[in-house]
């Protein structure tokens, strides 16, 4: 997916932007870049970070970084930050986007006379393609809107402007978050609220759909006021955000605690305890234990001092051995017990599977999984969620296509909780993970836990039912 920060101050700003960046890297795991801009000449630095931390790529270069303003960048796929200069002046731009038409855009305006120069394994760099969709505007504001009109999948982003000004625009339907905060005397954006508190900063405004804002140090300006119609990503709260952050007034982790809470109200299995698939089932877990009344213990850890975060080799069998390497089951409280293990979402299934061999290895009696969100039905085609090139690489659709000879066959019958299908499915899920029990959380109860109106939350990876 991805994460960004922006800062504008009436100090240096190198310090708050280089830390504030770094609260996103659970976001993305391929490149990042910071820009800053002083007496309108940028300072701009890129590195691939898929085999180290963020800090370490950066650290020995902030001297390099000069001025008041600056924009900063996680990011799962293209080179960022991308410097501009066109009709509507210089700037520099970050982005969180997938494009899905970029194909039919780059016909379209090679066509018009642009240019493009970013590209990486022959792909035009999706950030330049939204750069050179904001340029064909009269002013800044209709070139943003040029983008929501033109592309199809989703985009927010951050322009640092050659005077110091940034310019924050969340995505058309909101998929993606931007949140602003601020201090004394300057004010940020991010994707992340946790990128805040410990810089000093407050958060108080967030972006509606669609809505663009002018930051300066002395306050926020809005350029565009934000559509009615939201589709803000429900993983965001299953998986991707960080737990004490909050997105549209609703934390992380109390999503993740009642949405555990109430799956367990009326479950009768019977545990010895409940336990979490690191790190994001901690919350559910939690809470799977509190409303299940039995103890929560830690029968599976992450090694986090050499395996800190997710690395992502060239080979998937590799991938699958670093993805084992980093979880260590505990023998001595797993051996001959019963245990519930809480878990954000089964997609591949291949991880999973290690995962429960490594738990029978270790002695455990029963593994009964709970997964805090529904089954994956389809891919997700707005953000960057897995990196599934067929529909069959969900476990899902796999299991779909044993049971019906095809796999897309009545797919709205196996996305409905408790119909015979859906049931059908999860048993044979169920049996090739090797679990005694299997259950996914419903729609409802993953709604009801984010605690929105479902019309305003993007469910269509499990019931094919938002739409550009």
């Amino acid at each position: 997916m991805g994460g960004f920060f922006g800062v504008t101050a009436k100090h240096r700003c190198i310090d708050e932007l280089f830390y504030g960046v770094d609260y996103n890297s659970h976001m993305g795991t391929k490149r990042a870049g910071m820009v800053t801009v002083s007496d309108g000449i940028f300072t701009r630095s890129i590195h691939n970070i898929e085999n180290n931390y963020f800090r370490t790529k950066f650290q020995n270069e902030l001297a390099d970084f000069k001025g008041n303003s600056g924009i900063g960048v996680i990011s799962d796929t293209d080179a960022q930050p991308i410097i501009v200069n066109c009709h509507l002046g210089k700037f520099a731009i970050v982005t969180v986007a997938r494009i899905n038409n970029i194909s039919e855009l780059e016909k379209k305006l090679l066509a018009k006379g642009h240019h493009f120069c970013e590209h990486s394994y022959d792909i035009i760099n999706p950030t330049e393609m939204i750069a050179s969709l904001i340029s064909e505007g009269k002013d800044l504001v209709g070139g943003i809107e040029n983008v929501y009109n033109e592309m199809r999948g989703s985009c927010s982003m951050l322009l640092l402007l050659n005077d110091g000004r940034i310019v924050a625009a969340r995505d058309r339907l909101g998929r993606t978050p931007i949140q602003i905060a601020r201090k004394d005397d300057a004010y940020a954006a991010s994707s992340e609220s946790c990128s805040f508190p410990n810089l000093g900063f407050e958060l108080c405004y967030e972006l509606g759909p669609g809505e663009i804002v002018e930051l300066t140090p002395d306050g926020i300006k809005q350029l565009r006021k934000p559509n009615e119609e939201m589709q803000i990503c429900s993983f965001l709260w299953t998986y991707y955000g960080y737990p004490v952050c909050q997105y549209e007034g609703r934390n992380v982790d109390r999503m993740r605690y009642v949405a555990g809470r109430d799956m367990a109200l009326d479950d009768k299995t019977e545990v010895d305890f409940v336990s979490a698939i690191p790190d994001s089932g901690i919350g559910m877990a939690l809470g799977y234990s509190q409303g299940k009344g039995v103890p929560y213990l830690r029968g599976i850890a992450k090694y986090t001092p050499t395996w800190p975060r997710s690395f992502t080799p060239s080979s998937q069998e590799r991938r699958e051995l670093v993805a084992k390497m980093k979880l260590i089951a505990n023998k001595s409280l797993l051996r001959d017990k019963k245990v519930i293990f809480c878990d954000d979402s089964i997609v591949r299934g291949t991880q999973l599977r290690d995962n429960v061999r490594d738990l029978y290895d270790a002695g455990c009696q029963e593994i009964h999984m709970r997964i805090s969100c529904p089954p994956l039905i389809y891919p997700c085609t707005f953000l960057n969620f897995t990196a599934s090139k067929s529909e069959l690489e969900l476990i899902t659709r796999r299991v779909i296509e044993r049971l019906e000879g095809s796999h897309d066959a009545h797919l709205e019958e196996y996305a409905k909780t408790g119909s015979p299908r859906y049931t059908k499915m999860v048993e044979e899920i169920r049996k090739e993970l090797g679990l005694t029990s299997l259950r996914f959380s419903s729609i409802e109860n993953m709604v009801n836990a984010i605690g929105l109106p479902k019309c305003k939350i993007c469910t269509h990876c499990f019931d094919g039912s938002s739409h550009d």
